[in-house]
């Protein structure tokens, strides 16, 4: 569920401000909940298995200021989702949720976790909670008027294999950074933030008449869990943050970091290929490997009925994201390999509003390099050090163009704070790298404890496999127990 991050990459192919702690003046209010079917629910709900959940799911919404410099000035919509707790006398709060993106729809998260395997203490023990970011899906949506031919080439750039490819991406980057800033939707850019979506959590906390607020976040959920619990920490109650970004959240350095992620995960496609010589990719993982560079090359010669390199690569990284993908992966590489036309993956529903968000959150969050040049070395850099996707996520974006104005700098991940932080990471992590969430655990000091997971794939609870990292989430989230240090969970045999 948490193919987020990828979805950058695999879409080539498809308070008041002043106030340091960020505390918000809200007046709790009544919400009132509905049936979500009246609120037009996400296409997430419909497709995600959710069945038994979905006639608990409830929906309503709520306005929150657009600028919180000015909370009584123009307003925005806010959609939220309930699953209610059915055992009162156990039920200790709400359950925030959120599953990444940034532009990714959460209304109907509630329901995926549950039929997902969320353990049923954790359900009887809150009112899980998801919502629509502000400028995503049914909260006030963002547009950046992208065009079809622009929501094809996606939001990472085509490889960059010389200074010159970097250069020749200026103009697309450019374009879509001008439609951003001159959209309809253009006046909500400058606060179409992490900082400024934590601020709405504490709303909803409040519009909920909760003292406290417990949050499940992963992949860029885990950054928007670690700022809200930072601006917020005398409202946080339990914090559990799964496949972390670092500390800076979705920068130039995460992006550039998912080429080492596709370097730390790719081992395991390469065993399992080379364990199932039908498909014809090698016998070894060092010739599985070598398969990867030869149809990239040749995709990038001759696409084969029209998928060309840059899709390869971003639907190879999207789905090493589960191992139950790595049989869709060798298909899918067999069947290139082979000049006939490869499984076709789902489109991801409104992908226009996913980019534009995204574009918005990530650009107005940090500042990034503003330089042709910087990037041309950032590529010449990665290219050498991470082959297989370097090229690309080091490459030049709209980020690189866009406007100068910024609300506020981003918030500081610290030590501040109660001892209230669980953060759960596989080792072998393509979108979320280990390395970023050890810069993450550092930053947050004695506030977090870390559980890592010697397994592949991105997000670890509830939906991967290891009972130890689960067991352990599932006992914090419950019991309020954490481990009493950082926790390494070995790898558990396969059925």
């Amino acid at each position: 569920m948490h193919r987020t991050l990828s979805l950058a990459i695999v879409a080539t192919a498809v308070a008041t401000m002043a106030a340091p702690s960020g505390a918000v003046a809200a007046t709790p209010e009544s919400v009132r909940w509905g049936p979500c079917s009246e609120k037009a629910a996400p296409e997430e709900v419909a497709v995600a298995s959710a069945e038994a959940a979905l006639p608990r799911l409830e929906c309503s919404t709520l306005e929150v200021p657009l600028d919180y410099r000015d909370p009584d000035g123009r307003q925005i919509e806010i959609a939220i989702s309930r699953l209610a707790s059915k055992v009162p006398s156990q039920r200790r709060g709400v359950l925030l949720t959120n599953p990444g993106g940034p532009g990714i729809s959460g209304l109907g998260y509630p329901a995926v976790l549950a039929a997902s395997g969320l353990p049923q203490e954790v359900l009887d023990s809150y009112d899980v909670i998801g919502f629509d970011p502000r400028g995503v899906g049914r909260s006030t949506p963002i547009t950046c008027d992208l065009t079809p031919e622009q929501q094809a080439r996606g939001n990472v750039p085509p490889y960059a294999h010389t200074a010159a490819d970097v250069a020749r991406e200026v103009p697309h980057a450019r374009a879509v950074a001008e439609q951003c800033a001159t959209s309809r939707t253009a006046w909500m850019l400058p606060h179409t933030t992490t900082a400024n979506t934590a601020r709405d959590m504490d709303r909803i906390r409040a519009a909920l008449g909760e003292p406290r607020l417990s949050y499940l976040g992963a992949s860029y959920g885990s950054y928007l869990g670690a700022v809200f619990t930072t601006m917020f920490p005398k409202r946080s109650d339990r914090i559990v943050l799964d496949s972390n970004l670092g500390p800076g959240g979705y920068d130039v350095t995460a992006m550039r970091l998912m080429a080492r992620g596709m370097e730390d995960r790719f081992p395991d496609f390469a065993a399992f290929a080379a364990a199932h010589p039908e498909y014809g990719l090698g016998t070894t993982p060092e010739q599985v490997k070598a398969k990867f560079f030869d149809l990239a090359e040749r995709l990038e010669a001759a696409p084969v009925h029209g998928y060309d390199a840059t899709w390869f690569r971003g639907v190879t990284f999207d789905r090493l994201y589960s191992d139950a993908d790595m049989p869709l992966v060798a298909g899918m590489w067999q069947a290139l390999d082979t000049n006939q036309p490869p499984p076709v993956t789902p489109t991801f529903p409104n992908m226009e509003n996913f980019m534009s968000a995204r574009f918005a959150v990530i650009c107005s969050d940090n500042r990034w390099p503003e330089t042709v040049r910087e990037y041309q070395r950032n590529v010449a850099v990665d290219r050498l050090r991470y082959p297989m996707l370097g090229g690309s996520t080091a490459g030049i974006g709209p980020c690189a163009f866009w406007p100068d104005e910024r609300v506020e700098p981003p918030v500081r991940i610290g030590e501040r704070g109660p001892s209230n932080v669980l953060m759960v990471q596989n080792e072998r992590d393509p979108g979320t790298p280990l390395a970023g969430a050890q810069e993450l655990r550092r930053a947050f000091g004695k506030r977090a404890t870390m559980v890592t997971a010697e397994q592949g794939g991105h997000g670890v609870y509830p939906f991967g496999p290891n009972v130890c990292a689960n067991n352990a989430t599932t006992a914090f989230l419950s019991t309020g127990q954490r481990p009493s240090q950082d926790l390494a969970c070995a790898a558990e045999p396969s059925e």
